[in-house]
């Protein structure tokens, strides 16, 4: 039987169902995206220098076994955010943001992520 690197050669593997969603209010404000993986679009309200974030991104499709990998996927100013997924649970997973630049940022940066099967309970 070929390996999963034999059959995948060149293409990417992971989920095949992604969705997008806009954050509301500001960037504090809870979104939900039913989906294995996507792309959220923060509210572009400032975040202060050294300042950090945190938001509840509801997921039916998340387990507390699950591992969620989120990154700063585009817009914003490259190299100034910190991105991390953390507080994974049954239906839920948090995200939280941190400026590291020495200036205040008020921009709609967009975070990829991508939820991945852990062990079953």
């Amino acid at each position: 039987m070929p390996s999963l690197f034999d059959v995948t050669a060149g293409s990417l593997i992971g989920p095949t169902t992604g969705g997008t969603v806009t954050q509301a209010t500001n960037k504090g404000t809870g979104v939900t995206l039913n989906t294995e993986s996507g792309q959220i679009t923060m509210n572009d309200a400032a975040l202060a220098a050294a300042a950090e974030i945190s938001f509840t991104v509801t997921n039916s499709k998340v387990a507390a076994t699950d591992v969620v990998v989120a990154c700063h996927g585009s817009a914003g100013t490259a190299g100034s955010y910190l991105v991390n997924a953390n507080a994974i649970a049954d239906g839920s997973f948090a995200i939280t943001v941190s400026n590291v630049s020495s200036g205040s940022l008020g921009e709609a940066i967009v975070i990829n992520f991508v939820a991945l099967k852990g062990a079953s309970s």
